[in-house]
């Protein structure tokens, strides 16, 4: 799978001739391209150019008297192979955010629908633009509803770009966003899965905590979540979304959520190896009202304590129930 979209540096003099020559011709004989002028203009100090290839890649490049920047979602010229990679958040602030806004104005092109909701389109550009995953990202959120069942594209939408503006996860964009994928391969179970890790970190942020992704621990793995709160420390917590019972060979609610903590509880899953101390929160944001009700009924252990069980709606409504003693406080558990 790729990577989201990033910067290259190319340290260097860089002219018109060197362009067309290293660059230009070389997508123009693989995909053909044309070189245009670029739709805003670049910081003060760079120059600039866009290529447009006839498969609807697209590429940046700006320069200055001695280094240069590549940002693309096509194949990479190989006089650029062995630059290095900078992220959004890496590049010079002028600069990322001026080829931002030309990536955004070419989303918004190709997909208008997205317009309406700019924190989000923001959020996931490196995996709406990315090389192999701009028509699998967009298509989960414009045809799968963010994986909400029973809902509006719409709402979905309105929802996390709501969450999303609020700011919490700005300084961990590039691995959230990445979180999506970047598969050519559309893959709506792993892309749901993802966005439980966006459910938790809601649900931990509107009951008032600080998080922090990705928390590398001794075993080698690295745990979803650290929410800071009162606690000293911080408590870990771990995420699993269940696929829906009408997507699974066993149609039964109760057997979906265990078998999905078991990938986590169980072997060499992370909680496994962990020894404890690690809250699992299972998403069930998937479930339609049917399956939902028949957990909350019965409230069944999934084999891990403690341990938090939701369904979270596009208006921001939760319910849930909990195992064992939660360290986190959350108003709705039952």
């Amino acid at each position: 799978m790729a990577r989201p979209l990033r910067f290259r540096y190319a340290p260097g003099t860089w002219n018109d001739s060197r362009i067309r020559r290293e660059i230009f011709q070389p997508l123009d004989s693989n995909l053909g391209a044309e070189m245009n002028a670029p739709v805003n203009s670049p910081p003060d100090g760079y120059e600039a150019v866009r290529f447009d290839m006839d498969n609807g890649d697209i590429a940046l490049f700006t320069w200055t008297d001695d280094h240069a920047y590549w940002l693309g979602n096509t194949e990479t010229p190989s006089s650029l192979w062995r630059t290095e990679k900078e992220g959004f958040d890496e590049a010079p602030f002028e600069l990322s955010r001026w080829a931002q806004r030309e990536l955004i104005s070419e989303l918004f092109e190709e997909s208008p629908w997205l317009e309406p909701y700019p924190y989000l389109s923001w959020f996931f550009l490196p995996v709406f633009l990315s090389k192999d995953g701009r028509e699998t990202t967009r298509e989960f959120f414009y045809d799968y509803d963010a994986g909400f069942p029973d809902t509006t594209r719409e709402e979905a939408m309105e929802f996390y770009d709501s969450f999303l503006s609020t700011g919490v996860l700005d300084q961990y964009r590039e691995v959230m966003a990445g979180k999506l994928g970047t598969s050519e391969y559309f893959d709506q179970v792993r892309m749901a899965a993802a966005m439980g890790e966006f459910d938790v970190a809601y649900l931990l942020t509107e009951a008032g905590y600080d998080i922090e992704p990705e928390i590398e621990v001794t075993t080698g793995h690295s745990i979803d979540f650290r929410a800071e709160g009162t606690q000293v420390g911080g408590s870990l917590i771990e995420v699993t979304r269940p696929l829906p019972p009408n997507q699974r060979s066993v149609g039964n609610p109760i057997a979906a959520i265990r078998d999905t903590a078991e990938t986590k509880t169980g072997g060499t899953g992370q909680l496994a190896e962990h020894g404890g101390g690690v809250t699992l929160f299972v998403d069930c944001s998937s479930f339609p009202d049917d399956d939902w009700a028949s957990i909350m009924a019965e409230q069944p252990d999934v084999r891990h304590r403690p341990a938090v069980v939701f369904r979270l709606r596009p208006d921001g409504h939760v319910e849930g129930y909990s195992k064992g003693s939660v360290p986190v406080e959350l108003s709705w558990l039952k």
